[in-house]
């Protein structure tokens, strides 16, 4: 059973930035070490965020299809249960791996630093397909992403 919970703050709740978190959650059949291996392994990254990962000094790249590139400074990493790292104009990202009563994990993530409300529509969105595809690989070994540069996030594909 996949549970995915949003907690959206209202206008009058803002983070001391002033713009409002991002914030989502996911529980996943798997351990909390494998699931830190994937946000902090180039092989992992690449099996559920991107089309590759390369680390550098400081941090990563990720390659997506179309030959978009992003460049990730890694802040925090804590294994197994804390990453934080930041992108796209300095938002910050908090990853937390909580373990349950099983052999299972809570994964909640935290994006901060929203540059604009346009900004933050995207990353609101673009975290479900990233935490969904993390669930599918990481929980059935199935990678849910189409490969394919005709279907694209700018054409409002979920499979990219």
């Amino acid at each position: 059973m996949c549970r995915i919970w949003i907690r959206t703050p209202s206008a009058r709740n803002s983070h001391e930035d002033g713009a409002r978190p991002i914030e989502w959650r996911l529980h996943l059949k798997s351990a909390p070490e494998k699931v830190f291996d994937a946000w902090t392994t180039n092989a992992g990254r690449a099996r559920f965020w991107a089309e590759g990962s390369r680390a550098t000094a400081g941090g990563f790249d990720l390659r997506f299809i179309k030959r978009q590139h992003l460049s990730v400074e890694v802040v925090e990493e804590k294994a197994p249960g804390r990453f934080v790292f930041r992108y796209f104009g300095g938002s910050t990202v908090t990853v937390t791996l909580s373990p349950d009563d099983g052999h299972g994990c809570d994964v909640h993530l935290v994006e901060t630093g929203i540059a604009s409300a346009e900004e933050w529509v995207e990353n609101h969105a673009g975290w479900v397909s990233v935490l969904l595809a993390l669930k599918a690989t990481g929980d059935f070994g199935v990678d849910l992403r189409a490969h394919d540069p005709a279907r694209s996030w700018e054409g409002r594909h979920v499979d990219c």
